[in-house]
């Protein structure tokens, strides 16, 4: 069989398969009981289909939420059995409470116990088909190296962490004889044979010149081209698999990663985010002063101290401006100077872990939305202080304030605090990739992540 009809899925054709399977096995059983038992209170037809379209719709957005469509979540049995038991609770609470979109509640209260088990039978069913039978099996790439980094097995190692079905097979070296790596070491005269006999799929160039030492391997690869092999570049394929831009410490060339989301430009955009900030951070605002007093009086007992405390930040274009938060640490928490937050610090109170596992101390900072220092997503706002240190041995660092800062962001819903300088240049890896790919589905995305990470407990 030719390398090219090698079936293979990518990973949103894997997310794709996925939500389209939930929604047609849990509506086609529920179809099958409705047609051959006396359930009466979801019956797929033409008269009712706007029922359908509200229960896919539920089950699409709150299986997002609970991680349903993280493809290691998908394949782990224990993590994806309890996204699949918090997705259908949900689903079929939330569906109950909308009788005006869904059907009026039966008299008899077994066919909503027969409803819920109904979705969850269908989704573990699926889920289970997929770990055993898919997950496992084709959705696996087989891929060749073609470059001169030293490095094959880090290069190799990072994605394999962020795509377990990325699988490469040999690696080419041209330039430099000398690299020696894990990974099988491919001759550029066994090239063909190789490519044919291990059904590689993709060929990634990871040359840092970008440049072949042949014009004979310059033609084999465009024969591999031809046939419907894909090539690449390392920098492509480290961005879409890691969500994040391949800079490193002393990166300084930030034409590299242009262009910049357009996104940035578009008055469009720019209106309905800065409307979206508003409308929300004035909800947030509404909420704050529903809990403050409950949060007050708990803070007046166990976490004595102040309730709120200000910082100045730095924000967009590199303007300074006073942050307000719910105080979390102890008072005089900085004596001795300013320091990275790190896990279990011990200068954090026992309720402000609390504040911070729930989000609860950054709801303050919708003042700060509202009065357009900070938006709802973007980096997250950082001290002079830290701004200065972090710059100095991360020149691109401040690239980061072309935005604003934001309340929620994809660094921080895809990383943690930083504690350290590796920390922060990950963390700005994550930025940049949200300022390049800026958009609306980018957005729904992070808030969608944030909605679980407040749900999972995982604020620091």
């Amino acid at each position: 069989m030719n390398a090219s009809q090698k079936i293979h899925f990518e990973i949103s054709e894997r997310k794709i398969l996925l939500r389209f399977m939930d929604l047609f096995l849990t509506i086609f059983v529920l179809a099958l009981i409705g047609h051959y038992f006396q359930f009466d209170y979801f019956r797929v037809s033409q008269s009712n289909f706007y029922w359908t379209i509200v229960l896919a719709i539920y089950l699409l957005f709150f299986g997002t939420i609970f991680e349903m469509y993280n493809l290691q979540t998908a394949s782990n049995r224990f993590q994806i059995s309890k996204s699949i038991i918090l997705t259908s609770s949900v689903t079929v609470l939330f569906y109950l409470l909308t009788p005006f979109y869904t059907p009026v509640l039966p008299s008899n209260r077994l066919q909503i116990l027969l409803f819920f088990f109904s979705i969850l039978f269908s989704l573990s069913l699926w889920r289970y088909i997929y770990i055993v039978f898919l997950a496992s099996n084709r959705f696996m790439k087989k891929v060749l190296f073609v470059g001169n980094s030293k490095d094959i097995d880090g290069l190799v190692a990072e994605l394999s962490k962020f795509n377990p079905h990325y699988h490469v097979v040999g690696y080419l070296s041209i330039g430099d004889s000398s690299v020696e790596a894990k990974v099988k070491r491919v001759l550029e005269e066994d090239l063909d044979e190789f490519v044919y006999n291990n059904y590689v799929s993709e060929i990634v160039v990871i040359s840092s010149k970008n440049k072949l030492t042949s014009i004979e391997l310059y033609n084999k690869l465009l024969s591999f081209l031809e046939k419907g092999i894909v090539i690449r570049k390392y920098n492509q394929v480290y961005e879409s698999s890691t969500y994040r831009l391949p800079i490193h410490f002393e990166d300084k060339e930030l034409y590299k990663f242009f262009p910049f989301s357009r996104s940035n430009q578009n008055k469009l955009y720019v209106y309905f985010n800065r409307i979206f900030d508003i409308a929300f951070s004035l909800v947030g605002l509404f909420v704050f002063f529903l809990v403050s007093p409950f949060l007050w009086l708990v803070n007046l007992f166990f976490n004595k101290g102040s309730f709120f405390y200000t910082q100045e930040r730095i924000g967009k274009n590199g303007i300074p401006f006073t942050i307000y938060k719910m105080r979390t640490m102890v008072p005089n928490a900085e004596q001795n100077g300013a320091v990275f937050a790190t896990v279990n610090d011990v200068r954090i109170t026992p309720f402000g872990k609390f504040l911070r596992k729930t989000r609860l101390d950054e709801l303050p900072q919708f003042i700060n939305v509202l009065k357009g220092d900070m938006a709802i997503i973007g980096p997250r706002p950082e001290r002079q202080i830290f701004v200065d240190e972090i710059s100095a041995t991360i020149p691109l660092y401040q690239s980061r304030h072309v935005i604003k800062p934001g309340l929620t962001g994809w660094a921080q819903v895809n990383y943690s605090y930083g504690a350290s300088l590796e920390d922060s240049l990950m963390k700005l890896q994550y930025d940049l990739y949200y300022i390049k790919h800026r958009s609306l589905f980018l957005d729904i995305n992070i808030v969608i992540k944030t909605v679980s990470t407040i749900l999972f407990f995982r604020g620091q």
